[in-house]
């Protein structure tokens, strides 16, 4: 059985969605729900909200995200997430790995 392009696209995510995520809050520190808009533009790499939460808990886990507490004048404190100096380590080692990991596949596709 062929899988659909969306299970495909799934088990593409599952590797990628972290280190995408370190990449948007290397910028700048972000809460979940900021950060899960700012992902939405990507249709292809995230598609629920939902996933976003458990990801920065393992993230914060792993040490590569820390948090704080902001107040927020349009209701209750928000949790923002901040990239560790081991999260930048850990993306500045899948943004080399990804780029020679992409560039064999592509060769690898258009050999054929």
């Amino acid at each position: 059985m062929v899988p659909t392009s969306e299970e495909q696209l799934g088990e593409l995510r599952k590797g990628a969605l972290a280190y995408c995520v370190l990449a948007r809050l290397s910028s700048e520190s972000s809460y979940g729900l900021k950060l899960a808009a700012d992902l939405a533009q990507f249709r292809h790499l995230f598609t629920s909200e939902g996933a976003i939460y458990p990801l920065l808990a393992r993230l914060r886990k792993q040490g590569w995200v820390e948090t704080e507490w902001v107040e927020s004048t349009q209701g209750p404190p928000r949790r923002y997430y901040k990239v560790t100096t081991e999260g930048r380590d850990a993306l500045a080692t899948f943004a080399t790995t990804w780029e020679n990991f992409s560039s064999d596949i592509q060769k690898c596709i258009e050999e054929n």
